[in-house]
């Protein structure tokens, strides 16, 4: 069987992944206040651990929301390191003082 030829993979999708985590976490609160009045009819049907599987989600959750603002703060410091590299590397390549850009 001939083989295909293999395509470079495509960039990243960029997401709101602070707004992803942030929705579930607060679905997950909300979960947790839902069946915490049902708590005892939940624990006579063998189903007690559901509000704190909730919760537990919900706190897991904030945790995540600290780790994508975090990864989110040091993308954009590193894309704006970066570009102050370029900037100053274009800056110092091309200062507008060379033969061809002076005037008489």
């Amino acid at each position: 069987m001939p083989k295909t030829p293999l395509h470079p993979s495509p960039p990243p999708l960029e997401a709101n992944d602070v707004a992803i985590v942030g929705g579930g976490t607060v679905l997950w609160f909300v979960a947790f206040l839902a069946l915490l009045p049902f708590q005892g009819t939940l624990s006579d049907h063998g189903h007690g651990t559901w509000p704190w599987i909730c919760l537990s989600g919900g706190l897991l959750g904030l945790i995540g929301l600290w780790y994508c603002r975090a990864r989110r703060d040091a993308i954009a410091r590193s894309r704006a390191a970066e570009a102050a590299a370029r900037e100053a590397e274009n800056d110092g390549a091309d200062n507008g003082a060379g033969p061809a850009t002076q005037s008489d």
